[in-house]
């Protein structure tokens, strides 16, 4: 049943929204008394200047392995005491062949000594690349424990806006910024205000995504604020997303929309819950997507579900506001 708020006549069709008499907004006593389809969409403003290169540090290449051989000094050999000849006789033979025998078995000691230094250098060559080889193998064991394979993004990332990532400033549909380690969102009156996460880090395929969400004016958004998956803009810059919003007023409401060619569609209506919080109370809005299915949860109580039909799966998270209320967002959590 719907109303005029002017000349007070009812209409049963749910599906008219003017008043046929004098052309008024209809309004329903059934549910928060803004249409959120009247509103008008807010594209993520561009950023004011490009993020700086990313400066990647490579270490200087080490030097090859250089193994040093072992010095080795020099055989000292010194004339023994002279020896006046008396006559000639075989003593003279044997004394020079007892001098080549120690010279032949000094060459040979040096020979061997210098293959076992040889020998002693490849092995420690071999450890060293042994090592070498287990810290590479480790160190690929942790990137695939912390790395999504199939994405390449990290398996868990959190972002609890103690730095300034995402973007701030005052334009046309609301305003945006940083406030107490908070992400503070207020849109201009009968608007609403929707942005995306800065990065791919903030990718929601195939995640589960948290964000705490509390309205600082107590009453909160008529249309609502909440938590946007598979966020993104076409080329001609038109928003693609799924939206858990909550109404925090008196009776605590959730909604299910979809923006798509400069439409919000509800997809799931207000539905009164008791897992939501009052006034200004934070609530945990959660949203867990596996494949083409998403389920929608608040304070970690399951709400409802639906099937990704667009294929909207490589979007980014992101937040929904409306109406000209502030509404903070604390510790976005993204598990893949």
């Amino acid at each position: 049943m719907k109303r005029c708020p002017s000349c007070n006549r009812t209409y049963t069709d749910v599906s008219l929204n003017f008043c046929l008499e004098d052309g008024t907004p209809l309004v329903s006593d059934a549910a928060p008394s803004f249409d959120p389809h009247a509103t008008v969409r807010y594209t993520q403003p561009p950023s004011t200047s490009a993020p700086p290169p990313t400066e990647i540090y490579r270490p200087e290449q080490p030097l090859s392995n250089q193994v040093s051989q072992p010095r080795t000094s020099p055989s000292h050999w010194g004339p023994g005491p002279h020896v006046q000849p008396q006559k000639k006789s075989n003593a003279v033979w044997w004394i020079v062949g007892g001098v080549l025998v120690v010279g032949i078995i000094g060459v040979g000691l040096i020979i061997l000594i210098l293959a076992l230094a040889s020998i002693s250098s490849n092995n420690n060559t071999r450890n060293t690349n042994s090592n070498s080889g287990i810290t590479n193998r480790n160190a690929n064991a942790n990137r695939s424990a912390n790395t999504n394979s199939e994405s390449g993004l990290p398996r868990s990332f959190t972002d609890d806006f103690s730095t300034q990532t995402w973007t701030t400033g005052n334009f046309q549909f609301g305003d945006i910024w940083y406030s107490d380690g908070e992400y503070h969102m207020r849109a201009k009156d009968r608007t609403y205000l929707v942005m995306y996460g800065p990065s791919n880090v903030y990718n929601t395929e195939n995640a589960t995504v948290r964000v705490t969400a509390r309205n600082i004016d107590e009453t909160g958004p008529a249309s609502g604020y909440g938590l946007i998956v598979h966020g993104k803009k076409t080329p001609s810059n038109e928003l693609e997303d799924y939206a858990l919003l909550i109404f925090t007023g008196s009776e605590p409401q959730y909604e299910v929309v979809m923006h798509k060619n400069n439409n919000q569609t509800t997809l799931v209506p207000w539905t009164k819950s008791s897992a939501i919080l009052s006034g200004a109370n934070s609530n945990q809005l959660e949203i867990r997507i596996k494949g083409d299915q998403i389920s929608f949860y608040a304070n970690g109580r399951y709400l409802t579900k639906i099937t990704d039909s667009e294929n909207f799966k490589h979007g980014l998270a992101g937040f929904y506001t409306s109406e000209a209320s502030d509404v903070a967002f604390d510790n976005l959590e993204i598990e893949r």
